[in-house]
């Protein structure tokens, strides 16, 4: 399942998204990463949850970070959810259309079992019509 959390850009995204993660680790029974372009939040986060800076990692375009995922997927067979804050930032999107990213995001959910909750810095009504069903909060 893909969950998004939309809104612009200082309306309070990452708040609401650090708080669902603080909140999901006190019951899960995987393991939980959150994926950000820094390390600012770092000391926000449960210690329980693993922080991965984007930026380090040289990614330089949507399909690389959707490899990146997939790697990330692929060396811990026990995740449970992956959180996405700056998504548009962190995968090059910025100014592009998000909509065959996140459907390709919402597909290895579904094939490896794998929540995302995403952070998308745009309003809810500028979303392709695909992803509105996607909508978890809207800011």
């Amino acid at each position: 399942m893909v969950q998004l959390i939309v809104g612009q850009k200082g309306k309070g995204k990452t708040t609401v998204i650090l708080d669902k993660v603080n909140e999901e680790i006190k019951t899960a029974k995987g393991n939980i990463v959150f994926l950000d372009k820094d390390s600012e939040h770092m000391f926000e986060l449960n210690n329980k949850i693993r922080l991965i800076n984007v930026s380090e990692y040289l990614i330089s375009n949507s399909d690389e970070f959707i490899g990146f995922i997939a790697g990330i997927i692929s060396q811990d067979h026990d995740l449970q959810s992956m959180y996405l804050d700056g998504f548009m930032k962190c995968a090059h999107l910025e100014g592009k259309d998000i909509t065959s990213t996140v459907l390709k995001l919402d597909k290895i959910s579904s094939a490896f079992n794998v929540n995302f909750v995403i952070s998308v810095s745009m309003d809810a009504s500028d979303l392709n019509e695909k992803l509105k069903d996607k909508v978890l909060v809207a800011l």
